[in-house]
């Protein structure tokens, strides 16, 4: 069961009441935030979404493109306020009153974060199930009642299909959405292989194995550029294992007008949503990432072997930082006898070093008196890690401070 399996769109609102947990699969998820989540559809006309106060999250299409942010990286500045979302072609009168955001397709996804206070997520969520609403322009006189779904600690699977299943999920896309809502190339690519707007998709038997093998290919390529990838560029630091996708600080993964599709192959291979609060310069606020899939001498991590990272004293932050461990293969958090497969600066117990410094530990079992800054690792399984940057200050900016490698532990 995914997000279509709690209930229909627009009046669902998914919600990680206690936070989200290894049980869940989300790609790329946290454990140190509240997540509200929800599926949009415009077909019936515009909608209106009212966004509670601070919060952070974007809301994007149904080909994953940036349509607008709410919250502290949106027009209403952590505030809250009234959104109106605007279907393709709408040419109907627009009211006065509401931040307003225009979109080339009908279904879309947002999601967004509360914040833990004084290490507790109630209030955030508590705020968003009194002030979070969705309902068409047409109701704003009655708006319907919302369905709050708590999805902490359910098990369930958002993760996109890698089989043949993947190309029926691509034709429903095509199908649903205008046709001008994608261009003319990539439409293209699809119209080869039989998936066209307006008409079946009803591959032979012959077509369906070469669809079913280029699945997997697929993902067995964008695996490969994720996992050991070979642009520079991508690298924070020389001879360093932490990399982004935002390549040139692009949310768009463009350079000199041109996409950079192994930056674009990794980023939604790897992480749902897409926003420029991910990769512009927001010193203090916003989010930014650091992700590394080998040790320091290059190497792929190992769920059997015991590793350390050193967090340089004043790490720069202005709200938090995290350390989450993934599975290579769900991409999702890493499923042992730990609920969350996290440590950072929310931690309860974590150990900071007399210098403000902080060692984090990963492995199948933890060192002695190191319980509170380990993560738990597999045997026999790969895994990842993303650093998160809540409020990056400028030193994380300006490379003057930076996270220590992954160092294996004799």
């Amino acid at each position: 069961m995914g997000l279509a399996g709690l209930g229909p769109a627009n009046q669902t609102v998914a919600i990680s009441e206690t936070l989200l947990d290894s049980k869940s699969l989300f790609l790329t998820a946290n454990t140190t935030t509240p997540y509200t989540v929800v599926c949009l559809d415009l077909t019936n006309g515009p909608l209106i979404m009212e966004v509670p106060p601070m919060v952070l999250g974007p809301l994007d299409d149904a080909w994953f493109r940036w349509v607008t942010d709410v919250g502290m990286t949106g027009p209403d500045k952590g505030k809250g306020g009234k959104y109106l979302l605007l279907p393709p072609g709408y040419k109907g009168q627009i009211p006065d009153g509401y931040f307003v955001a225009r979109s080339r397709t009908f279904e879309h996804i947002l999601f967004f974060r509360t914040f833990l206070k004084d290490g507790d997520p109630k209030p955030g969520v508590d705020s968003v199930k009194k002030f979070f609403r969705v309902y068409p322009l047409a109701d704003a006189s009655h708006p319907p009642a919302m369905k709050f779904v708590n999805i902490s600690g359910m098990a369930f699977n958002t993760i996109g299909p890698a089989d043949y299943t993947f190309w029926e999920a691509m034709n429903h896309v095509i199908q649903h959405e205008p046709g001008d809502a994608m261009d003319p190339i990539t439409l293209g690519y699809f119209a080869s292989v039989g998936i066209v707007k307006g008409k079946p998709f009803a591959p032979d038997a012959r077509m369906k194995a070469i669809l079913t093998e280029a699945a997997a290919v697929g993902d067995a390529t964008a695996r490969t550029i994720t996992y050991k990838n070979r642009i520079k560029e991508a690298y924070f630091y020389p001879d360093s294992a932490w990399m982004t996708p935002f390549i040139g600080g692009s949310y768009k993964f463009e350079e000199n007008n041109a996409r950079i599709l192994d930056a674009y192959s990794m980023f939604f291979f790897y992480a749902t949503g897409i926003t420029p609060a991910m990769s512009e310069k927001m010193v203090g606020k916003g989010s930014q990432y650091a992700g590394a899939f080998v040790d320091s001498k290059g190497t792929p991590l190992d769920g059997g072997k015991t590793y350390k990272i050193h967090m340089p004293p004043n790490i720069p932050v202005n709200n938090f930082w995290s350390l989450t461990v993934y599975d290579n293969q769900t991409r999702s958090m890493l499923q042992t006898d730990q609920q969350f497969p996290a440590v950072g600066s929310l931690t309860k117990g974590l150990q900071i070093n007399d210098d403000k410094s902080v060692d984090v530990w990963f492995g199948p079992k933890a060192p002695a008196g190191k319980e509170s800054n380990w993560v738990q690792t597999v045997p026999d399984k790969g895994w990842n890690t993303l650093l998160r940057l809540y409020g990056a200050l400028e030193p994380w900016f300006d490379k003057t401070w930076r996270p220590g490698e992954i160092e294996v532990v004799k």
